[in-house]
């Protein structure tokens, strides 16, 4: 300890409060909470005493101390999870699961609202369903939307000015673009998407069926049968939702599984007795007893999240009064935490256990998995419908100019596919141009593939900025293929860009996700410079030897390995030449040069 330290150690009040521990960058390295900061702070520097390893190595690196007093434990927990929220101790138990779950928006005060898929709920006017977890169920009750309310979920302009586009014709948009309807027709059908969003199902469907019945009765029987495929949609639904249902109530449930210091967590939400979502934690390195980790996880998740009033766990949490205290100030009722025993609440938290185990298998022991998650990460942040099996990647190489080459590579389902492997001499590019390049490859590439009828990627990559992208974009349509998906990943930032003048994504450099595209990357990269390579060393050969009469590729071979290059066999003496070639070549080789 340094003599600040020491000092302030000294000084340290028997009240709650706060306590972060600072490096030597003054970068916060542990944030925890104290009943008297005075007795929990220095019990960490106490002659002999013994630390698990990571918080020896906490204490090794702590250079300063500050605290926080409040008046009571309760308001000490809630600063906790704020600082720790704001600055994201290395030492302290994150609860993060490295995804942006999405949120379905309807707008408000525009005279036609539309539904959209965000990554963040706003503080606007706008109404904001969700986080779905998983993300596919947003994907799905977004297609659902037009498909049975025909309410729009473009970003057209409802001026009323243009032409209709195809999914009006398809009968799945009321088409406001093209003022083909009207507010009030709008506004009813907006309505029961609303209904649908909030999972009023039974109320939507008296609606329905009241409308169903008067378009009858005025022998609409068009718009009637519209209602009756609306509602036998949602009875199909109503099947799916309730396999899901246990008879419980609003409800959540938090089970891990733990080998140490690794741990997964998952938290199952039970909304009118339906598994509404399910969330999954991992950690590592986590020092201590359950008791002081699943206080950190209630603190961290309900910081953000509205508590229901009942919430089942394996074992109490530290402090189980002040966080049921807590956790009730913010649900505006009162929260308990239990432990079931017996009966259907008990094989539930089982259930949840199993999942946790199964979890933990899966994110610590299976490669194979882990690649599945990596790729249903990415398939999130593109907004993918599902996780990428196959990936095509392009990369160009060349010389100012000379011999360049395309690699394009393959991975399914997380790996290499090298029998996939492909290199396309350019031969329509003169000098240096890796746009044309990059444009000559992917057409030759797709327009085979379309012509033999052969499987094509579910994601294509290419190794450069906006200006390669584009490239690759206008080629893919060019061929019929403006729907494939297509990204880039440019070398100086790590930057991936999606779409041309959007802003790039960039990823922290320890994500799964950007590493698993840099790792592609790189593979396209290597194979290329080594058909670049190859491509070169023949034309050298070529060029240098195999034109001499009597020098075949085997011949020239031959020389370079015992001369060692090029230039060597140029200066090499005719006696030389006569051990590796024979006497009657080497002279015409001589004779070559020298002419």
């Amino acid at each position: 300890m340094n003599a600040r330290l020491e000092e302030k150690l000294e000084q340290l009040p028997a009240r709650p409060g706060v306590y972060l521990y600072h490096g030597a960058d003054d970068a916060v390295l542990y944030v925890g909470k104290a009943k008297s900061l005075r007795s929990r702070v220095r019990s960490y520097f106490q002659p002999g005493a013994r630390h698990a390893p990571r918080t020896e190595r906490l204490l090794r690196e702590i250079c300063d101390l500050e605290v926080l007093v409040v008046d009571t434990e309760r308001e000490a927990l809630i600063l906790e999870a704020n600082l720790i929220k704001k600055h994201l101790p290395r030492f302290n138990v994150i609860l993060r699961d490295d995804k942006q779950f999405p949120y379905l928006k309807l707008t408000a005060g525009d005279t036609y609202p539309r539904v959209t898929l965000v990554r963040q709920a706003r503080l606007d006017s706008s109404t904001y369903y969700g986080p779905f977890t998983p993300a596919s169920i947003a994907r799905r009750s977004l297609k659902l939307i037009p498909k049975i309310f025909r309410v729009a979920t473009c970003n057209e302009n409802f001026d009323g000015k243009r032409r209709p586009c195809l999914y009006y014709y398809l009968d799945q948009c009321l088409a406001p673009c093209a003022g083909k309807t009207d507010p009030e027709e709008y506004g009813a059908a907006v309505r029961d998407a609303r209904l649908f969003l909030e999972g009023r199902h039974h109320e939507l469907k008296t609606v329905l069926k009241d409308r169903m019945r008067e378009s009858s009765e005025r022998m609409e029987y068009e718009r009637a049968g519209r209602y009756r495929d609306t509602i036998r949609t949602l009875d199909a639904l109503g099947v799916r939702q309730h396999m899901s249902s246990v008879g419980l109530e609003k409800q959540d449930y938090l089970a891990w599984y733990r080998e140490g210091g690794s741990i997964a967590l998952q938290l199952f939400q039970m909304r009118e007795g339906k598994i509404q979502g399910r969330r999954e934690f991992a950690f590592e390195e986590v020092d201590g007893e359950d008791a002081p980790f699943l206080a950190a996880v209630l603190a961290q998740y309900y910081f953000e999240v509205e508590p229901p009033p009942e919430i089942y766990v394996m074992s109490w949490p530290e402090d189980r009064e002040i966080m049921e205290g807590w956790l009730g100030e913010r649900s505006g009722s009162r929260v308990r935490l239990k432990i079931p025993v017996r009966g259907i609440k008990k094989r539930f938290l089982d259930l949840v256990l199993k999942n946790a185990r199964l979890a933990f298998e899966n994110r610590f022991r299976s490669g194979h998995d882990r690649e599945a998650e990596i790729l249903e990460a990415l398939a999130e942040l593109l907004d993918m419908d599902q996780p990428p099996y196959r990936i095509e990647c392009f990369d160009i190489s060349n010389i100012q100019g000379t011999d360049a080459v395309a690699s394009m590579v393959v991975w399914e389902a997380g790996k290499p596919s090298r029998k996939d492997y492909r290199s396309y001499n350019i031969r329509s590019v003169q000098g240096p141009d890796d746009f044309a390049s990059m444009a000559e490859a992917v057409t030759r590439r797709y327009r085979r593939l379309i012509s033999e009828d052969k499987r094509l990627p579910d994601l294509v990559i290419i190794d450069g900025g906006a200006g390669q992208l584009g490239a690759a974009v206008t080629a893919a349509a060019k061929v019929g293929l403006p729907m494939m998906k297509i990204i880039s990943l440019a070398k100086r930032d790590e930057e991936i860009f999606t779409t041309a003048g959007k802003e790039p994504i960039r990823l922290d450099k320890s994500t799964p996700v950007l590493q698993l595209v840099q790792r592609i990357r790189d593979e396209a990269h290597r194979f290329a410079v080594t058909r670049h390579r190859a491509r070169r060393k023949k034309r050298t050969l070529r060029s240098g030897l195999t034109d001499i009469p009597g020098v075949g590729p085997a011949t020239a071979r031959k020389l370079l390995k015992a001369f060692g290059s090029l230039r060597d066999v140029k200066a090499a003496a005719t006696e030389e030449l006569a051990v590796v070639v024979g006497a009657k070549l080497a002279a015409r080789i001589r004779e070559h040069y020298r002419s």
